[in-house]
């Protein structure tokens, strides 16, 4: 017999299976999805069964495996299929498409950590004679051994840490006591409760119209505070209830603490939730919770798609419209897509949910490829809360840089009130720019040509790009005059100046610096929640999904940030960002307000905002995207050239658009080449070509033939994004 087999090294020159030979010892052991250890070269390297076949064609003599790295873990037929689908689609190289699919304490890798985690436990010989004569021999004598002992006789086993060194060296030495140990998982929960919902009209039309014995996909359009994950409790409450599992995905790390505890409190410790904030250690424990069939729920981000749950009965991705659920850096997939390669593989439904849908989902369901059930009221009568927008050229002239008098006086009615508010600001560190008032000098990455932000608890300068850091001096490097100034507005700066504002009330922020740690997110959701403090500002990570039911006001401090981005989508992801974090506002039977502060109160988007009118956004920008041929009605790849050597990038872009204007269809538009929107990168140079396109029978093959044209090719790299949400 005969194992194909990749090999742990990510090298596009080597993407292909190596075949061994299986000694007979691990005939009866092995099969396909298994890690090995196989012969490379001089090395002996980790690699992964893809095939075992019987006859072997070539004439040279074959190495034979090693060995089997773990005989329990392996990934069954769905998601070898999955693996080979996510490699066809991202052009990946094929151990990465696999590599993507495992939790770094399970790569194929070769690794020397141990991920179980074990309690050392002691029990008593399996010898009644020996214990009781020992117990009649010293009964005056070693009390506390004899303690010890009558504590095993009734409970089995005690954990060792509580047996003092000495009486468990003594029992020991008798031969008395015997160590043994049990696995255990690092998160554990058990706070499962009785909960009975009382659904409304809305919930409970969705629940009667999604069925669960069909393979379709389902639109649920929410608006925020309508009970959208009430909805997907009960859903997966009956596909458990039929023997069968399910994944929910959520956007965001932030989102999951809520959810999750949500999860717990329905259905205890029958859940796996599955992330990026979660160690090595914790993600093995979940990943082998789900391999073991121990829970029939997984909660997660995207990578949850790929967890090994056995039986699916039901796939739900809320918040479906977030960007969050496609990966930015290779393999390029979309969670959905594999949502879409689980579904057809287990003639399952997928239910999409959102208070803004994606204008592509939105366009699918009103065409009928996907149902559409809508929810358009709020639980328990909760109101929308009233929108306005205030125009900030105006309060510029008040000297009202970062709050106006509106948003000032509303805040300060909601304090003395003792209620709560959200403040948005969508970028995070202290000031956006440091420039030199008297030579202009400004700081900038020498590695990617872009304004360095700074963050002042640090009193450094970050690339937030490639991750470049310098401490902030005194004086200009330039012109070395003290005329160092900060332009712009960060989350921290706003911090800074909300607490000058308003001195007695308690600031909480939420962005990327102020949740680097581990559970950081939980802790900061779990404050706010608690009331320990009154406003809570952040980036779009507090838009979304969060329930606070004393927030009534919620403030917008630059709605521009997003609307003024040079992307065709920058309206719709300014419509889904300002919708949802103005539905954290009156979720409860108070009364929500919002405030948002613009220099375009004119703006079509926003105005839509306003009057929380998703479908006539929805209509005005159809109409846009028809006339530009954009996305539904185009589809569109995106091909960067990537190199240390700018002229040898500028040079190769112009041959793929050559090769491609004579391989693919004359009524595809090529578009391009021009410079990647981040043109410099970590000292790298990127131009790109966008492709549009209805259909295109070739494209797909010049697409991977272009790819593996540049596979042997060092010194320039080729990027391929199928559907990329940023151009």
């Amino acid at each position: 017999m005969y194992a194909e087999v990749l090999i742990e090294y990510n090298a596009k020159a080597i993407d292909k299976t190596f075949t061994y030979l299986i000694p007979d010892t691990l005939k009866d052991t092995i099969k396909v999805g298994m890690k090995v250890l196989v012969p490379f070269g001089t090395k002996e390297i980790n690699g992964f069964v893809t095939n075992i076949k019987e006859t072997y064609e070539e004439s040279y003599s074959l190495k034979s495996i090693s060995n089997i790295i773990d005989p329990s873990f392996f990934l069954n037929e769905e998601l070898m299929q999955l693996g080979s689908y996510l490699q066809s689609q991202t052009l990946c190289t094929k151990i990465m498409a696999y590599q993507t699919m495992l939790p770094s304490s399970l790569k194929v890798k070769t690794q020397k950590s141990n991920y179980n985690k074990y309690l050392n436990y002691v029990e008593l010989i399996d010898d009644k004679n020996k214990i009781n004569e020992y117990l009649k021999t010293y009964a005056k004598k070693r009390k506390k051994q004899i303690e010890v002992i009558q504590k095993l006789q009734e409970e089995k086993k005690i954990l060792k840490n509580t047996i003092s060194p000495n009486i468990y060296k003594s029992l020991k030495e008798e031969k008395l006591i015997i160590d043994t140990k049990e696995q255990i998982y690092r998160l554990y929960n058990e706070s499962k409760k009785n909960i009975n919902i009382t659904f409304s009209k809305d919930q409970q039309f969705a629940i009667n119209n999604i069925n669960l014995e069909s393979e379709k996909t389902y639109l649920l359009h929410g608006i925020t505070g309508s009970g959208k994950t009430e909805v997907y409790l009960e859903l997966i409450k009956r596909v458990v209830k039929n023997g069968k599992t399910a994944i929910m995905l959520v956007p965001e790390i932030s989102l999951t603490a809520q959810i999750v505890n949500k999860f717990y409190d329905h259905f205890g410790n029958d859940v796996a939730i599955f992330h990026s904030g979660l160690s090595d250690g914790e993600k093995y424990d979940e990943y082998l919770k789900i391999l073991r069939e121990e829970v029939h729920i997984v909660v997660g981000t995207r990578s949850a798609i790929f967890t090994p749950i056995k039986k699916l009965g039901l796939i739900i991705i809320d918040e479906e419209h977030s960007e969050t659920f496609k990966q930015d850096t290779n393999p390029r997939y979309h969670a959905l897509d594999m949502a879409e390669f689980r579904s057809k593989y287990n003639h399952i439904p997928i239910v999409l949910g959102s208070a803004t849908p994606s204008l592509e989902t939105m366009a699918r369901a009103l065409k009928g490829v996907y149902q559409y059930i809508s929810m358009p009221n709020r639980i328990g009568g909760a109101i929308l809360p009233k929108i306005e927008i205030v125009d900030m050229s105006l309060e510029m002239k008040k000297r009202n840089l970062i709050i106006s008098t509106t948003l000032k006086d509303k805040i300060l009615n909601r304090l003395t009130k003792k209620e709560q508010i959200i403040l948005l600001l969508n970028r995070r560190g202290y000031s956006t720019i440091i420039s030199c008032k008297s030579c202009g000098y400004t700081y900038k990455c020498p590695y990617c040509d872009i304004a360095l932000t700074y963050h002042k608890t640090s009193n450094n300068l970050r690339c937030h790009y490639c991750g470049y850091t310098i401490f902030k001096s005194d004086e200009c490097p330039e012109c070395h005059e003290k005329a160092l100034a900060d332009y712009g507005l960060g989350t921290e700066k706003l911090e800074s100046e909300i607490k000058k504002l308003f001195p007695s009330a308690r600031v909480l922020r939420m962005d990327a610096d102020t949740t680097r740690n581990k559970g950081a997110h939980e802790d900061i959701i779990n404050k706010f929640k608690n009331q320990e403090y009154d406003i809570l500002l952040g980036t779009q990570m507090i838009s979304k999904g969060l329930n606070f039911p004393l927030v009534t006001l919620v403030g917008v401090i630059n709605a521009d940030a997003t609307l003024n981005i040079p992307d065709f989508r920058s309206g719709e992801r300014t419509f889904a960002l300002l919708s949802q974090v103005s539905g954290r506002a009156g979720r409860s039977n108070l009364p929500g307000e919002v405030i948002i502060q613009t220099f375009n109160p004119d703006n079509f988007t926003l105005k839509c905002v306003k009057n929380h009118d998703y479908m006539k956004f929805y209509n005005y920008e159809m109409h846009n995207r028809h006339k530009l041929d954009y996305p539904p009605y185009y589809f569109l790849t995106s091909i960067k050239i990537a190199s240390k050597d700018y002229k040898l990038a500028l040079n190769e872009i112009t041959k793929v658009k050559k090769y491609l204007e004579e391989n693919i269809a004359k009524t595809t538009i090529i578009l391009g080449p021009t410079p990647a929107s981040m043109f410099k990168i970590n000292n790298i140079y990127r131009f790109q070509i966008i492709i549009k396109y209805k259909k295109d029978p070739n494209l797909f093959k010049a697409l991977k033939d272009l790819n593996e044209l540049y596979n042997l090719n060092n010194k320039v790299n080729i990027e391929i994004d199928n559907n990329p949400l940023q151009v």
